[in-house]
């Protein structure tokens, strides 16, 4: 009943929630993603997307499209792979940054490692500044990181916005210099925090800095001050700051997949985990409710 070219299609947009994006990432035409929806919808009888000429979201039924064509497509990806009989290996050097951690990513990795037993992987949690600082010095083949503003390298994976966020209860002076809780540089949220507040003329001064996200929610959580996140990733215990904060909007943000020097004994592993990455990348959200009180804001 569905065609599995049409919810790599559906999963596509739902990531990107652009046609365009989507038609890149998959290497067709525009016209051949709606093509693959308006067929998708038909067929469930259902409309999966509200879309105008500005922007594209996810219906509640298309919400509900999403676990469905997950498992289909890893039905149909699993028995192709078993009567394939291919068996890859080497060494992979894979890199994504601490946003992903509680996600579901380690399902993906799972998922990979159970598919490719003989690839021996190797991962790396980091800042995505750092990251793309060793995929370029040779020293990691395949990264999952944010990219900065404007950037235009890696495969998008997924487009989010970023948010201020912080405890429950905390309260921001309009008077005062706004307190930050940040990553140290080459930190891609702590520039764009940096960057607005400067443009807005806002003061700011610094409250916190750590290299590991866990301490960063601590300080938030302990009310020290707020940090600039990821919309879909908001930590348990921590809120979006209310829109009368007055605090400048940050804009969105891609996460995207950059491959390293084609490494012999690698290649094929790391095209291999990208592809599953993409498949997968409506799984790199927290779970619906997982934080308390996002709708605070």
């Amino acid at each position: 009943m569905y065609d599995p070219a049409q919810l790599r299609t559906f999963l596509a947009v739902a990531q990107t929630l652009s046609f365009t994006q989507a038609a890149r990432r998959l290497g067709v035409r525009q016209s051949t993603v709606s093509q693959h929806v308006r067929r998708l919808e038909e067929a469930a009888g259902r409309q999966l997307f509200a879309r105008d000429t500005h922007r594209v979201d996810l219906t509640v039924d298309g919400e509900a499209m999403l676990g469905f064509a997950r498992t289909i497509l890893d039905a149909h990806e699993r028995a192709a792979a078993f009567f394939t009989g291919t068996r890859l290996r080497g060494r992979l050097r894979f890199g994504a940054s601490e946003d992903f951690v509680l996600t579901r990513l380690p399902e993906i990795l799972e998922s990979f490692r159970h598919d490719h037993p003989e690839v021996e992987l190797e991962l790396t949690v980091e800042l995505s500044g750092t990251l793309h600082q060793r995929l370029a010095a040779g020293r990691l083949d395949l990264v999952l990181a944010k990219r900065r503003t404007g950037d235009t390298h890696g495969e998008l994976v997924r487009r989010d916005t970023l948010a201020w966020i912080g405890a429950p209860r905390l309260r921001i002076d309009p008077d005062r210099p706004v307190p930050l809780v940040l990553f140290p540089p080459p930190g891609i949220t702590r520039a764009r925090a940096l960057e607005v507040l400067e443009e807005h003329g806002r003061p700011w001064r610094i409250a916190c800095t750590s290299t590991s996200l866990s301490g960063l929610v601590a300080a938030a959580r302990a009310g020290l001050g707020v940090m600039a996140h990821s919309r879909g990733l908001i930590p348990p215990g921590l809120v979006p700051v209310p829109a009368r904060a007055g605090l400048p909007e940050l804009g969105g943000v891609d996460f995207v997949l950059s491959h390293g020097h084609r490494r012999e004994g690698a290649r094929e592993a790391a095209d291999a985990l990208a592809a599953a990455i993409l498949a997968g990348g409506d799984r790199l959200v927290r779970e619906a409710g997982a934080a308390t009180g996002q709708d605070g804001a």
